[in-house]
């Protein structure tokens, strides 16, 4: 039998690239002279300036202060207005905490691409160069998948993946055009990997999902421009949007679903955060998703005495 013949197949043409000028070398050494504790602390230095989305929540500000105590020169928090007037005094208190640091607050819907587009050049002038990316923005929508309306539907995918790719496109290109790198961080979430039955949202499960896939695009395709693009995956989060009596019996499940018996703290996120924006510690990490859930398990399996209604919220209240 002839031998298969591949002369004709098809190829795809990414662009030239010059190996020696596009590849991310490595971190320089540490000085010989450096002591133990300057080595520890350069090893997870974060230097250069950052933009967030959904800035005004507070596992964003709580992530911006960890950048901030690591060396961040500047950080954007960019929010829907009614977020940023809710966060004004943890914003008033990042500034008066790093006074080196330059805090900005900028409104922005992170939906619309001219917004993105404008708040990022914003940010580029009064900061200088961005070099960090992190995509906090995120809402839910809970109910039923017969009964969801069409426009909660596209809004959950607006926001949650259209809106953290307009944020990578806008911020990526002013990365690229300062040609010093840069690293995008996008946070995810449990519900990328799993269906977190029993609430009802599909949306969110699908629009998270989603976030892996462009995390891994970008990934490879940036990679040449020394910009590295990696993703978190939060379980439950014990946020002030999952306070207050209604949602008791689902803390409970929550926990239970979960070897350590509880929901994470926003601090808990830091670690990862800092490590992914790091200039030398995380330096070979592109194109990975940390899962940060306490190992969430399937059981025990809710008995069905809580059920959810139709429901949406401006920033994430499960994994």
């Amino acid at each position: 039998m002839a031998s298969p013949r591949f002369s004709h197949m098809p190829w795809i043409q990414l662009g030239h690239v010059d190996p020696a000028a596009t590849l991310t070398p490595p971190p320089s050494a540490f000085p010989e002279d450096s002591s133990a504790g300057q080595r520890a602390s350069m090893r997870f230095a974060v230097s250069g300036n950052a933009v967030f989305t959904g800035g005004a929540g507070m596992l964003a500000l709580t992530s911006a202060r960890a950048l901030l105590e690591h060396g961040l020169s500047g950080i954007a928090l960019l929010d829907l207005p009614a977020a940023l007037q809710k966060a004004i005094a943890a914003i008033a208190s990042l500034r008066t905490d790093f006074p080196a640091a330059t805090v900005l607050a900028e409104p922005c819907d992170v939906s619309d691409a001219k917004s993105m587009e404008g708040v990022a050049q914003n940010a580029r002038d009064q900061l200088g160069d961005l070099t960090i990316l992190c995509c906090f923005a995120g809402m839910v929508y809970c109910g039923s998948a017969e009964d969801t309306p069409i426009d909660d539907w596209r809004r959950v995918l607006d926001v949650n993946t259209t809106g953290a790719w307009i944020a990578a496109q806008a911020v990526g290109r002013h990365m690229i055009a300062s040609n010093r790198g840069g690293r995008i961080v996008f946070i995810s979430s449990i519900s990328a990997h799993r269906v977190n039955f029993p609430q009802p949202q599909a949306a969110y499960n699908v629009s998270k999902a989603a976030i892996l896939n462009i995390r891994s695009s970008l990934a490879a395709e940036w990679t040449r421009h020394g910009i590295r693009v990696n993703s978190i995956s939060p379980g439950y989060m014990d946020t002030v949007l999952n306070e207050g009596d209604q949602l008791e019996p689902w803390r409970r499940i929550w926990a239970d679903r979960n070897p350590m018996r509880r929901m994470g703290s926003p601090q808990e996120l830091t670690g990862p955060v800092v490590f992914l924006c790091s200039d030398i510690g995380g330096s070979y990490v592109n194109g990975a998703d940390l899962v940060v859930d306490g190992f969430l398990t399937d059981e025990p399996v809710d008995d069905g005495s809580v059920q959810f209604t139709g429901e949406t919220v401006d920033e994430v209240i499960v994994g």
